[in-house]
């Protein structure tokens, strides 16, 4: 039956047939159509709140206070000497240092003297100062959409990447925007220009300090490299001193001098025994010759020595009677006769001489015993001297011995405070040549030629508030007015159970649909002359399509 309220609208009449209606209606699937029908039903219901919601949210935001912002760029120059000649003495990521810089600046000791400088603080509201400007201060680096263009590599994977859909990365330059925020255009401009000065002055103050406190710091690891190189210095030498000639280098010089040593004592020991052998020798001929001249000494007397001359002589001239004076038999004898008178005479002279002196004249040795005794007396030098060249030898010997036997222990020793004193040496070298480049990098900072930040842009004074944005108040509105307005549609269309197409019919009583017929209002006629010029309504039949939105199909 048709509701009142509605003429358009048809509903079931009983209540069971309408509970079974609206559980069919709620389990049909929805098309394009519907959804369409729907948003022409509610298009005022979705259209007014669209419309008053943006002109709200733009009255809303004269409701908050406005800020602004002021705004400043500082270049960072990178050092005017070349990284080869003069290492720079901060090497860390400038986006860290920039933070870290921040926060120095941040610091109360440094914002206290600003703000008295600016008198922007009441007595006793500095600690609010420096919490509102830690808190709207910002510190961004400089980001470009510039891609690698410098390359041709670089531009081919850009242009990869674009075709692939990724957007090139940013790039951060040599720079940096400070920005601060405030109720006010001047105070803005003021403590943002501020802050930007007390960020330059904080690098060339931190670059300075790090340059100066390197080098200090070197200083002081050099002094104490050179303490201790020196003292293993000391050490070597006192090592070389008291192991002079068991030092490694020496090694083979001993070896050298050990088999000369042996060689030496083998030839001496070769002498020795000779000389030995000589002595026994002289010495037994000696004996013999002492033996035959104590033999002979009786032998000596006037007496008998002319008994001697006469047999020489009777002998002579037998020997001339057989041949001549120049025969070597006569000549000996000859000699013999001369030397007998000579020895008479001596013996005649002796006899003639004092009583107390013939024992000693008898007693003088013959010239062959003499060089006898004196053969005796060297070979005994050459012996002694032998003797103290073999105890010489035998001591250097064992010596050199005892040196070759300690070689590995010393030379370990050695090892050891050799490696000791190449790494002291190395590591006084090696800071030396880092207390160098840290003068260096110093002198460079104090002449202003390392790295300097610059104000490229100074603190503006802003014209128009950064906040609140009138526009994205307005356009939030839009927003929240659409999402509003789509709300309550859907909620009016969720709540509606009215059946207005034959297929809601269907879907609603579940029967198959035999035939329909058009809704048709007492003001409205709608009359068609066909070809036997017979009037009729419009009608839609069953599988024609949907009713229109002013018609309502019962069943």
């Amino acid at each position: 039956m048709a509701s009142a309220a509605d003429p358009h609208r048809l509903t079931l009449g009983p209540p069971e047939a309408a509970r079974n209606g609206e559980q069919h209606m709620e389990n049909r699937e929805l098309t394009m159509d519907d959804y369409l029908a729907m948003v022409k039903r509610r298009l005022k219901v979705i259209l007014i709140p669209a419309l008053l919601a943006p002109i709200a949210g733009f009255l809303v935001s004269y409701a908050f206070p406005p800020k602004y912002s002021s705004q400043s760029l500082v270049l960072v120059e990178g050092q005017k000497v070349p990284d080869a000649y003069v290492t720079p003495v901060i090497t860390s990521d400038f986006t860290q240092r920039l933070a870290t810089m921040q926060q120095q600046v941040l610091a109360g000791n440094r914002l206290r003297p600003m703000i008295e400088r600016l008198g922007i603080a009441k007595p006793g509201e500095e600690g609010a100062i420096i919490q509102e400007i830690r808190a709207n201060m910002s510190v961004e680096p400089v980001i470009t959409d510039i891609s690698g263009s410098s390359s041709s590599s670089s531009s081919s994977s850009s242009s990869k990447k674009s075709k692939g859909g990724k957007k090139p990365t940013g790039t951060a330059l040599p720079g940096f925007y400070v920005k601060y925020t405030s109720s006010t255009p001047r105070r803005a401009q003021q403590i943002c220009a501020e802050l930007t000065g007390l960020l330059v002055e904080e690098n060339l103050r931190t670059r300075t300090g790090v340059a100066q406190g390197t080098t200090d710091f070197l200083t002081r690891q050099v002094d104490e490299a050179k303490s201790t190189l020196d003292d293993q210095d000391a050490k070597l030498a006192d090592f070389k001193r008291k192991y002079m000639g068991q030092l490694p280098g020496d090694a083979e010089n001993n070896l050298r001098i050990l088999m000369s040593m042996n060689s030496q004592l083998d030839s001496n020991t070769q002498t020795l025994n000779r000389a030995q052998q000589d002595k026994a020798y002289t010495e037994s001929l000696l004996a013999q010759q002492l033996a035959a001249w104590k033999t002979s000494g009786s032998s000596n007397s006037p007496q008998t020595m002319e008994q001697q001359l006469n047999n020489l002589q009777a002998q002579l001239m037998q020997l001339q009677a057989r041949y001549t004076n120049d025969h070597p038999d006569v000549i000996k004898t000859k000699a013999d006769i001369v030397e007998v008178k000579k020895r008479l005479a001596e013996a005649n002279n002796a006899a003639n001489a004092a009583s107390d002196t013939p024992q000693k004249a008898n007693a003088s040795e013959p010239p062959e015993i003499r060089q006898l005794r004196l053969q005796v007396h060297q070979y005994d030098g050459v012996i002694a001297q032998a003797s103290a060249d073999q105890k010489r030898l035998q001591s250097q010997i064992q010596l050199y011995q005892a040196r070759t036997a300690m070689s590995p222990t010393i030379e370990e020793q050695y090892k050891v405070l050799t490696r000791d004193y190449d790494n002291a040496q190395n590591l006084y070298r090696d800071y030396l040549t880092k207390k160098s480049s840290s003068e260096l990098a110093a002198n460079m900072e104090s002449q202003q030629q390392g790295e300097q930040m610059h104000v490229l842009d100074p603190a503006g004074l802003p014209s128009d508030p950064t906040f609140p944005n009138r526009l994205f108040f307005a356009g939030g509105g839009l927003g929240a007015g659409l999402a509003l307005g789509v709300g309550i549609a859907l909620w009016l269309e969720i709540r509606d159970r009215s059946i207005r197409t034959e297929r809601d019919a269907a879907v609603a009583m579940d029967l198959p649909l035999l035939v329909s017929v058009p809704w048709v209002s007492e003001e409205e006629e709608t009359v068609s002359i066909n070809g036997n010029g017979q009037g009729r309504r419009p009608f839609w039949g069953r599988g024609n399509g949907h009713a229109p939105d002013r018609d309502r199909v019962g069943a």
